[in-house]
């Protein structure tokens, strides 16, 4: 360890391996050690020596420091729950299918959301974030078109001063009501959108990949609801990822605002009209379509045969219109601006968090890794 006081971590180790993707038989083969030894140091039930913890430190080419418990910030665990480095989530991170991820993808997306908490732990520090104006709206995620998700997202738009008309910047809207929106590492690229709430500060993680604004909006919003909504709401339910998209298409697209503006028939005025709608309001057309068939201005088949449509051009990825830049966060960016010009030097910073450089960059970056590659 880097000092004889350092005192090991069991539930940094277990944090490590996540953020890895691998089992502990993994481990323990690239750390030279015994299945049963992973798991005992996991446990608690043992510690490793400091051999043992070089060992596993350069499997997973992570800095000893990573494994030490921090004492730098520790703050008591909400209702005595266990945390890292104090900060501790207060619900199960939501992922749009259980179905399509595996458990040691879900398990390497819930570790990435502890070392944004790490990060945002350090910052606060010295910078005080936004206070949290999250509503909590419980839907039920047993009951099928339910109202509740059109009324949560009414309440938001109410109590955050957003009228009626189109969202400007949806990432800086929850931003400035308490949200930390960041992307995607590349280790977690295989999974869409997901948000977890903590005690702290609720995480929406946005894909890295996808490139499209409109979808990227769509995907903040559906995020946003579940935070409002299912809080307690076991993840993964059909139900729920119905209710999320509902909250999305209301917070986006206010059917008292939009129904009037929508087409009723899908001929050449119709696409043209989508179009429209499509830069005004800030959405995909297909989200339109659907919003359009979900209103009632559009009938079952209409709705269809504008699908086909869409698959007949190839429009599914990527639709005809202007090509907007997509949002970016700035909550984490800003912060470590500012805590740099007073002085603060960034690289302390990210070695009082404990969060590795690669992870650090992302987590404070205004855009995704891929756009850093290119």
């Amino acid at each position: 360890m880097s000092s004889h006081k350092a005192i090991f971590d069991k539930k940094r180790l277990v944090l490590a391996r996540q953020l890895a993707g691998i089992r502990k038989n993994e481990l323990a083969v690239k750390a030279g050690v015994s299945a049963s030894a992973i798991t005992t140091w996991e446990s608690g039930a043992r510690t490793p020596t400091t051999e043992n913890v070089e060992a596993l430190a350069a499997a997973l080419s992570l800095p000893l420091s990573f494994f030490e418990v921090n004492v730098e910030y520790q703050r008591p665990g909400a209702h005595g729950i266990e945390t890292i480095n104090g900060l501790v989530a207060s619900s199960s991170p939501h992922f749009r299918s259980l179905r399509s991820t595996t458990q040691l993808q879900r398990d390497q997306a819930e570790a990435y959301t502890y070392l944004v908490h790490d990060v945002a732990g350090a910052l606060s520090q010295h910078i005080e974030f936004p206070e949290r104006q999250i509503p909590d709206i419980p839907a039920d995620p047993d009951v099928k078109n339910s109202s509740t998700p059109e009324f949560a997202a009414q309440q938001v738009r109410a109590e955050w001063g957003l009228g009626q008309g189109p969202i400007t910047h949806v990432i800086r809207e929850l931003e400035k009501h308490g949200v930390a929106v960041v992307f995607a590492p590349p280790q977690s690229d295989s999974i869409d959108a997901y948000s977890v709430d903590t005690g702290f500060l609720p995480i929406v993680v946005l894909h890295p990949l996808k490139g499209d604004y409109y979808r990227q909006r769509f995907d903040a919003a559906h995020e946003l609801g579940h935070l409002v909504m299912h809080a307690d709401a076991e993840p993964g339910n059909k139900t729920i990822e119905a209710q999320a998209h509902e909250f999305a298409a209301e917070f986006l697209m206010p059917a008292e605002s939009i129904r009037r503006e929508l087409p009723t028939r899908m001929d050449g005025s119709g696409w043209m009209k989508l179009k429209e709608l499509k830069e005004y309001w800030g959405v995909s057309m297909q989200a339109l379509l659907y919003r359009a068939k979900t209103l009632g201005c559009l009938s079952e088949t209409s709705y269809r045969n504008a699908m086909i449509t869409i698959s007949k051009n190839k429009w599914r990825t990527k639709e005809p219109g202007a090509i907007s830049t997509l949002e970016q966060p700035s909550l984490f960016p800003r912060a470590l601006e500012l805590v740099t010009e007073a002085g603060i030097i960034p690289e302390i910073l990210r070695e009082s968090s404990q969060v590795p450089q690669e992870y650090f960059e992302v987590i404070t970056s205004r855009v995704p890794y891929s756009q850093k590659i290119l």
